[in-house]
């Protein structure tokens, strides 16, 4: 992956966790470059970006508080997925992140091309969310 994808994939992840960017805005530049996903691991503490042609590039995440929860309650999850939706004031991704592990998600996978996220649990429990129309 060439040196200028690598930099947009880093600047949407810190425009993430410094609220610069919101999750629409996200995804529309990370397509426009040509990325056709990425996958957010809270137990590596890792989000991996792709391009279609399977190349990644794997960036470390910023710490969040909190342990990622033994159940995945996928409520609790899509209730903080309609949290994250609604821009609420106090709404920050390193909340989001915080409050997920609680609710048992160890990790999602975003596909542009199928306009779906899959929040998942340590014993493969999922919740779908399909981007809005």
């Amino acid at each position: 992956m060439d040196a200028q994808l690598r930099t947009i994939a880093e600047r949407c992840r810190a425009g993430a966790y410094s609220g610069r960017m919101t999750f629409p805005e996200i995804v529309a530049t990370l397509m426009a470059a040509g990325f056709d996903g990425y996958f957010v691991d809270y137990r590596s503490a890792t989000t991996t970006y792709y391009l279609p042609d399977d190349a990644s590039v794997v960036l470390g995440n910023e710490p969040t508080d909190g342990s990622l929860a033994a159940a995945f309650d996928a409520a609790g999850v899509a209730a903080e997925v309609r949290r994250a939706q609604e821009n609420a004031p106090d709404y920050t991704y390193r909340g989001f992140c915080t409050r997920v592990k609680a609710h048992g998600c160890a990790g999602y996978l975003v596909s542009f091309p199928g306009r779906r996220v899959v929040y998942f649990g340590r014993t493969g429990e999922i919740h779908v969310e399909h981007f809005p129309t």
